[in-house]
């Protein structure tokens, strides 16, 4: 297969992948969401403890290990991404999006330099499952 017909392929980032959900929340309501421990178990799993802090370093109980690169409260997180299965790390990135109507954001999770057709498959699974469940979370 060429790589003219691989979706989600770039020279420079390998395979990656985009998904946003707008949300009813500020985005200070938005962050305190995707940073509780409720939210952070649904995106990024059990972690003992974890600091939003640039180069703090975790590994979930799922294996998921990974370093916060960028972390802008109520905007951004950018991180590696490592399960314990994959050979390298990919690039996660959270941004938190004014919408156009007050009161709403979106929520885009965005991965990169993900190695294979089937991760990428994978992963866009997963985070349209954590933007839904996060949806969910917000309602109770």
């Amino acid at each position: 297969m060429n790589s003219e017909n691989m979706v989600g392929l770039t020279a420079a980032a390998g395979f990656q992948i985009g998904v946003r959900r707008t949300l009813t929340l500020s985005q200070e309501k938005a962050w305190e969401l995707l940073t509780s421990p409720q939210g952070r178990k649904l995106w990024l799993g059990e972690t003992p403890t974890i600091l939003f802090e640039k180069g703090h370093t975790f590994c979930t109980k799922e294996g998921i290990n990974g370093v916060l690169r960028v972390v802008k409260p109520n905007e951004q997180l950018r991180l590696s991404w490592q399960p314990a299965s994959w050979e390298e790390a990919s690039t996660l990135q959270i941004r938190l999006l004014p919408a156009a109507s007050p009161g709403r954001t979106t929520i885009s999770f965005h991965q990169e330099k993900l190695d294979s057709m089937q991760h990428r498959e994978e992963m866009k699974v997963r985070w349209e499952a954590v933007l839904n469940r996060l949806m969910e979370l917000k309602i109770k």
